[in-house]
C-alpha cells in the first residue's frame, strides 16, 4: 500500500471540492450501475444484469461517465454541478495510462461555453499546482504545471504535424489517401473517424507540444458527439486537454436542441458494426427528450483524476497512483 500516494489523492480531492464549492457548484452523487447509457460506439462498456428473483433479469451497465445522470439533473434545474466518482471502460489494454476502473471528475458550468471552461480548468490547475509538495512523493514533489494553457485547433495540429488540412478532407477517400501518403495503413473499409484516429494517434498526438498543458480545440463534426457545432464551419465546440503527454480531460459546449440530440442518437446507433449495435442496445432513446427550451446553456468537462494525480506527482505510471491496479491483481 502506497500510503504517501493515498494522502496525495486525499489532498487533491479536498482541493478540488474546495475549489468548486467556493464557486457555488453543487456536489452530486449519481448511480454507477445504470439501466442505460448515452450511445458512444468508441467507448466499450461493462455489461451486467440485475437478477431480481421475482422479475425478468434487467440489463445494467457500469457507467463510463456520469454524464447520463448529470444531464438529467441539469434538465431539472440543478445549476452548476460537479461529481467525483468511479467510472469503467472495457477493452482497453492495461498500461502506463490505462486502468479499466478509474476515478473521474465531471462538472457542468451553466450559462457557459467550452471557452469559459478552459478558464475554469486553468484556475483549477493553478490551485492544484500551487499546493506544497505532496507528502510521500519523494524528491519529485509536485511538478510545475505552467499556465496559461497552450491553445491549438485540431486543424492547426493536423496541418503542422501531419501536413493535412482536415477542412479539405471531408470525404473518407480524401482523408484515407492522405493517411496512405504518410505510410499509415488506412483501409477502404475504414470510416472517416477511423482514418482520422489512425492519423491522429500515429502522426499528430506524439508531436503535440508538452511544455505546458494543451487545450486541443474545435474537433471535426464528422466525429459525432453531443457538442454544439460552430456555426458555418465543419467543427464542434469541443476541446481535449493534454498534460505531460497524456490526454486527461474532454470538454463540450453541450448540445441543448432536442432534435439535434435525437439525430445524434439515430446516427451513432445506425452503424452495422458490433460497437454501434452494442451502443444502440445500451441506449435509452427517450433520453434525447431532456433537451429543449428548459435545458440550460452549459459546458461540461470530464477529467481523469488518476492521470491528473500522475501529472501532479510526477508518477511515471497509473499503477503508481492506484492502491489496487488491475495489473497487480
Amino acid at each position: 500500500m502506497n500510503q504517501g500516494m493515498c494522502r496525495n489523492r486525499t489532498l487533491m480531492y479536498e482541493t478540488i471540492r474546495g475549489f468548486f464549492r467556493a464557486r457555488d457548484f453543487l456536489e452530486v452523487e449519481t448511480p454507477v450501475l445504470s439501466p442505460s447509457l448515452i450511445p458512444e460506439p468508441s467507448i466499450p462498456y461493462f455489461r451486467t444484469s440485475y437478477d431480481d428473483p421475482f422479475r425478468v433479469p434487467e440489463p445494467r451497465y457500469l457507467v463510463p461517465s456520469p454524464e447520463v445522470w448529470m444531464k438529467q439533473l441539469l434538465a431539472e434545474g440543478s445549476g452548476n454541478t460537479f461529481q467525483i466518482c468511479k467510472c469503467f471502460r472495457n477493452r482497453e489494454a492495461l498500461g502506463t495510462f490505462h486502468n479499466p476502473e478509474f476515478s473521474m471528475l465531471e462538472w457542468y458550468t451553466t450559462d457557459a461555453d467550452y471557452r469559459t471552461n478552459i478558464g475554469v480548468t486553468e484556475d483549477l490547475f493553478g490551485e492544484l499546482s500551487g499546493l506544497p509538495d505532496f507528502p510521500g512523493a519523494g524528491n519529485r514533489g509536485a511538478p510545475d504545471v505552467r499556465l496559461p494553457f497552450i491553445r491549438m485547433t485540431m486543424e492547426e495540429a493536423f496541418r503542422e504535424f501531419a501536413g493535412i488540412s482536415l477542412a479539405h478532407c471531408g470525404e473518407t477517400g480524401a482523408l484515407a489517401a492522405e493517411g496512405r501518403r504518410l505510410g499509415i495503413d488506412v483501409t477502404p473499409e475504414d470510416s472517416w473517424e477511423q482514418a482520422f484516429n489512425r492519423i491522429f494517434l500515429t502522426e499528430v498526438e506524439p508531436r503535440l507540444p508538452s511544455e505546458r498543458p494543451l487545450a486541443l480545440m474545435d474537433y471535426p463534426a464528422l466525429i459525432p458527439c453531443l457538442a454544439k457545432r460552430i456555426p458555418g464551419t465543419p467543427w464542434l465546440e469541443r476541446w481535449e486537454l493534454y498534460a505531460r503527454g497524456m490526454e486527461i480531460a474532454n470538454c463540450f459546449t453541450e448540445e441543448t436542441d432536442a432534435g439535434a440530440a435525437a439525430d445524434y442518437f439515430r446516427r451513432v446507433s445506425a452503424g452495422n458494426d458490433k460497437a454501434s449495435e452494442a451502443a444502440a442496445r445500451a441506449a435509452d432513446p427517450s433520453f434525447a427528450g431532456i433537451f429543449g427550451p428548459e435545458f440550460p446553456a452549459c459546458s461540461g468537462v470530464a477529467m481523469g483524476l488518476d492521470r491528473l494525480l500522475m501529472v501532479l506527482t510526477g508518477a511515471a505510471s497509473i499503477d503508481e497512483v492506484l492502491l489496487f491496479p488491475m495489473s497487480k491483481m
